[in-house]
């Protein structure tokens, strides 16, 4: 039986990477999947891979009203939501330190990153608890668990979601809600691959992977694990999926 049968997935920034990989793969299980994204005509072309009546809804997790009207959206075609995976996100070459860093590059790593997955959470856990529980799986990085030269924005923001993940376990567990997040490191997607181009440290972490280097299909994986009645005593964690980064 696919493992996701009748559940209904809303994903961020799942027009390309990580968030398509995933997509594609909770719809291949079973999954009524939504495709929320800021860029209308790849979330279409991701919607139209997966297949499985999964629709695309232009999404600004940014904006209140964009994300309270995707949720709403999803309620309107499905009668419900199961899983929030909070995958919206991204770092850029502007990252520097603390003392270096551009503020507005700062301020726009939080607001993707964090107040983001904050809003996905405002406005998909109200949804989950209506549905009768579900999980909630956010994208943390493994710079939240470890130090790396250079990145002091992102990591800022990655570790915040990181916090928020294991207060928002304690705070909805007995509304039989999960809350869990991934941290990944360097994934081959086609932006990091351009970010790795430019970036000397990111390109050093990259060798450091006692694995080999990690696809988006890799993080789509543990992301279903989370999404499933596997993981169903599962909550609050990070889940590392990093080549052995932060062990190294």
């Amino acid at each position: 039986m696919a493992r996701l049968a009748g559940k209904v997935a809303f994903i961020t920034g799942a027009a390309t990477g990580i968030g398509r990989a995933t997509a594609l793969l909770f719809a291949r299980e079973g999954a009524k999947v939504v495709v929320a994204d800021i860029a209308a005509a790849a979330g279409e072309e991701t919607a139209h891979l997966a297949g499985n009546g999964a629709i695309a809804i232009r999404t600004d997790v940014t904006d209140e009203a964009s994300l309270q009207a995707a949720i709403r959206a999803t309620l309107d075609t499905f009668g419900r939501l199961d899983v929030l995976h909070n995958n919206a996100g991204g770092s850029t070459p502007q990252d520097n330190t603390v003392v270096d860093a551009p503020l507005e590059e700062f301020w726009r790593v939080i607001r993707l990153d964090l107040f983001g997955t904050f809003l996905g959470c405002r406005y998909g856990i109200p949804a989950i608890i209506r549905s009768g529980g579900g999980a909630v799986i956010n994208m943390t990085s493994n710079l939240a668990l470890m130090g790396i030269t250079g990145r002091d924005c992102y990591t800022a923001a990655k570790g915040g979601i990181a916090a928020l993940t294991r207060s928002l376990a304690v705070e909805f567990a007995p509304q039989r809600v999960r809350v869990n997040a991934i941290a990944p490191s360097a994934t081959m997607t086609e932006r990091v691959k351009k970010l790795m181009a430019g970036n000397p440290a990111i390109d050093k972490l990259a060798q450091s992977h006692l694995l080999g280097l990690i696809q988006p299909e890799d993080i789509a994986n543990a992301a279903l694990y989370l999404a499933s009645e596997e993981s169903r005593m599962v909550t609050g964690q990070i889940l590392p999926v990093d080549s052995g980064v932060t062990i190294s």
